[in-house]
């Protein structure tokens, strides 16, 4: 794909017009797919996608486009020419674009990320084995995702990663449910038999009659995945540029009034984690590492190209929104949450989140899944749905107790377009007083 790719972007550059400079954006897979229910194979194949953007520029005026290609160049060159002709015609008709940035000296380089990935039919043996009599449903996908820059300036870069994730549900009844995921860049049939075990553990406490807990506050423990809703909420405008320079960021009183997470929070883009390409859509290095949040207190912002034109800043970013997200350890040892829990609620899952007043930084959402109550150290019963209605300074700041020592990394299972390289690397959370509403 790598020489298909240059090949391609070298026989484009080739026929521009004297002012014109050509962008050119490659992402692409071959991954297997399997989809399971009731613990069986309903569905398996591959795709090998292939998709270039095309920006064709010439002074403050450009045109953009995106096409699904063959990865043959005797068949994509004649669709590709006829479309560089219809973005020069475009272009003649489009206003200057004010913020129109890309790397004009960009350097060329080459990621490839090393993994350890299992052959189908071994990863399908090992899930159905693992899951034996449960109720499973979900999917498993895995191979190789690449993205690749060319500009008609002479910059080439290319990054190939290859991963897996099986993201799956083992259900109990209607809508009590087990939610689990495995994912990662090296396969091991071990590991996702101990999650399978810890699902099946789960279920039979959910098997049991569910509690109604009142209205109140009460000591959560958010496991990572719950975890990921809440900072997902926060990324919703939390960290870009543009957004804090507006006024319009969740976080705002940060950086107007000064408030602080809990010092603990240590919060950053992962850029050197490796799923996802280190350069940008525009030809951009990012660095190994931003500072979102340091010590509780707000850090650097996400800066993408148009961002950084409009806002005269460096670009440390692809976009606004977090790829790599990565929370720093705490003091916690997993084995001792249920204690240090003593009692109230262990919660899996969040869905449904909103924010319920986004100046206050404060969301409402629902328990999903596998919520428990606990007391005096134990998992006693599942608990019926909850809403909760809280703030971030208060989730992350005056009421938390600690993180824990062991972090997971969730990759995002997103397949929409194309498997995302999306990540997070979170511990889970010890909070007292969480407010729920009903």
């Amino acid at each position: 794909m790598q020489d298909y790719f240059f090949n391609l972007a070298d026989v484009l550059q080739a026929e521009l017009h004297t002012d014109e400079k050509l962008l050119l954006s490659f992402s692409g897979e071959d991954s297997d797919f399997i989809r399971f229910n009731h613990a069986r194979v309903r569905q398996a194949g591959s795709v090998a996608r292939r998709s270039l953007a095309l920006d064709l520029i010439a002074a403050e005026r450009h045109a953009e486009a995106r096409v699904q290609l063959a990865g043959s160049l005797e068949q994509d060159l004649p669709l590709l020419r006829h479309l560089l002709g219809e973005l020069r015609a475009q272009r003649a008709y489009l206003p200057a674009d004010p913020y129109l940035n890309f790397a004009t000296d960009g350097v060329s380089g080459e990621t490839r990320v090393e993994s350890s990935l299992p052959v189908r039919a071994d990863a399908l043996d090992a899930i159905v084995g693992a899951a034996g009599a449960l109720d499973l449903v979900g999917i498993y996908a895995a191979g190789a995702v690449y993205a690749g820059f060319a500009s008609s300036l002479g910059q080439r870069n290319w990054h190939a990663c290859g991963s897996f994730n099986v993201d799956w549900s083992c259900y109990h009844a209607t809508d009590k449910a087990v939610k689990c995921d495995y994912a990662g860049l090296s396969w091991d049939p071990g590991e996702l038999q101990t999650r399978m075990q810890r699902a099946e553990e789960e279920l039979a406490i959910l098997s049991q009659s569910p509690r109604t807990i009142e209205p109140g506050q009460y000591r959560v423990y958010l496991a990572p995945r719950a975890l990921q809703e809440v900072l997902g909420m926060m990324s919703w405008g939390g960290f870009g540029l543009k957004s804090r320079r507006t006024g319009q960021s969740p976080l705002n009183r940060m950086q107007v009034d000064g408030l602080r997470l809990d010092p603990v929070i240590d919060l950053s883009e992962r850029h050197d984690r490796g799923l996802e390409p280190p350069f940008t859509p525009e030809g951009f290095a990012k660095p190994e590492c931003v500072e979102l949040i340091e010590k509780g207190a707000l850090g650097d912002s996400l800066v993408d190209a148009r961002s950084a034109r409009e806002y005269g800043e460096p670009v440390n970013a692809a976009s606004a929104w977090p790829a790599s997200l990565d929370m720093a350890p705490g003091s916690l040892a997993v084995g001792d949450v249920l204690d240090a829990l003593d009692t109230g609620l262990y919660i899996n899952n969040l869905w449904y989140l909103n924010y319920a007043d986004r100046n206050q930084a404060r969301i409402t959402g629902m328990t999903r899944f596998a919520c428990f109550w606990v007391k005096d150290g134990k998992l006693q019963a599942p608990v019926n749905v909850m809403r909760f209605d809280d703030s971030i300074y208060r989730m992350l700041g005056v009421n938390l107790l600690g993180l824990t020592r062991e972090r997971e990394l969730l990759l995002d299972p997103g397949t929409y377009g194309g498997r995302s390289n999306q990540s997070v690397r979170l511990p889970g959370a010890l909070i007292d007083g969480l407010r729920f509403t009903l």
